[in-house]
């Protein structure tokens, strides 16, 4: 039962603070730019259909939270908390190093390895997926879910517009 209760306040803490950032990409809540200005700032990160990517995004955070929260589909809700935790790694996080007093992964990469631990688990007896009795096949779902996740961000970050590199002080001007 104290292995359950435990579950219960990561899931519903963690579930709910994703469902907000998701509600900030999705609808500007939450002190959020919404989904317009979410789809520009990707677009500057050289992302194609950009729009549709924040509204990935946001609905994986949202829906990925809210799932996550209340025990449901699993492993679905882990998954997403893990494609939008590594889409922020690759994209914002990765060039600031580790530490995230230097804007780096360290908080990204502690929620995707949660969510990974969480996914290979179950979401304990306090779950909707209990209480109605659904039971998605593990760990196969999760295998194969992980499978797909990285195919689409492999195929979102391979496919970024090249960002032109800007030319050193000096460089294309005639020497003298």
């Amino acid at each position: 039962m104290t292995m359950d209760l435990g579950l219960l306040i990561l899931q519903v803490v963690v579930g709910l603070l994703m469902m907000g950032h998701g509600a900030q990409k999705l609808f500007g809540w939450f002190g959020g730019q919404g989904l317009r200005a979410t789809a520009d700032w990707l677009a500057s990160m050289g992302l194609r259909a950009p729009r549709f990517w924040a509204w990935l995004a946001g609905l994986a955070e949202f829906g990925g939270g809210l799932l996550f929260a209340l025990g449901l589909f699993h492993p679905i809700g882990p998954l997403a908390i893990i494609a939008v935790m590594i889409a922020a790694i690759a994209l914002v996080h990765w060039s600031h190093g580790l530490w995230i007093s230097n804007g780096g992964s360290e908080y990204s990469l502690v929620l995707a390895v949660l969510a990974a631990v969480m996914g290979l688990w179950s979401p304990g007896a306090y779950s909707l997926d209990r209480y109605f009795g659904i039971a998605l096949p593990q760990p196969q779902t999760f295998w194969i879910g992980l499978i797909l996740v990285l195919a689409g961000l492999a195929f979102a970050l391979l496919s970024r517009q090249r960002q032109p590199t800007a030319m050193p002080r000096g460089a294309g001007q005639a020497a003298s």
